[in-house]
């Protein structure tokens, strides 16, 4: 894989395809938390067993995050509370910290794209195909879809990886996105990241 000199080759620096993390780093401490961190961990877990594929392929990972009105915090704060804190989204944090090579974007609103530098890293990495993963599928996972699709990137968004509050909602986030925006929602089993940088069936 290329590397920019520049990162000291800390990161892949070109990629046709992106594993995107969305609001998996979240204390969930809202209303619906609860019922929402029934569905959530075990998507983490599978998220986590897709992340180290990908890593093992060089495939870059992009955590967009919401930063919760926190205005005055950053990405690595808002791990170490859901971290160190007694918090309901801890377990799923502890399964999905980032890596030191991972990126970042913070994130204001439901789409990962709005008001966000997500364009300008997915421009620099040179990715076409992004694959969508995280909570909650019927919110910031389908915004984020759809301002991909507007941007005519290719979607693969593995239904086992992705959770709502209730299944009846992720279901129907995912129909949308599979018939509206073409995304591809095979199971992560299916996803295999190749050398090449593109996934094969």
């Amino acid at each position: 894989m290329k590397q920019n000199e520049d990162l000291h080759g800390n990161a892949p620096d070109k990629s046709e395809m992106v594993l995107v993390l969305i609001d998996v780093i979240n204390d969930l401490e809202f209303e619906g938390g609860e019922e929402l961190l029934r569905s959530a961990l075990p998507a983490a877990k599978r998220i986590t067993r897709l992340k180290g594929r990908a890593h093992q392929a060089g495939v870059p990972v992009i955590y967009v995050n919401d930063n919760f009105g926190r205005w005055r915090s950053d990405f690595k704060r808002i791990v170490e509370h859901c971290l160190r804190n007694d918090v309901r989204g801890r377990p799923i944090a502890e399964l999905l910290k980032p890596n030191d090579d991972d990126y970042f974007v913070l994130k204001p609103k439901h789409s990962g794209f709005f008001s966000t530098t997500l364009d300008l890293v997915l421009e620099y990495l040179g990715a076409r195909k992004l694959v969508l993963t995280g909570i909650a599928g019927n919110n910031c996972v389908l915004f984020t879809a759809n301002d991909a699709y507007m941007r005519d990137l290719r979607l693969i968004v593995p239904a086992d990886c992705v959770a709502s509050n209730t299944e009846e909602e992720n279901r129907y986030a995912l129909h949308q996105m599979q018939m509206i925006l073409k995304a591809d929602i095979r199971s992560s089993s299916e996803i295999v990241f190749a050398r090449d940088l593109k996934v094969t069936h």
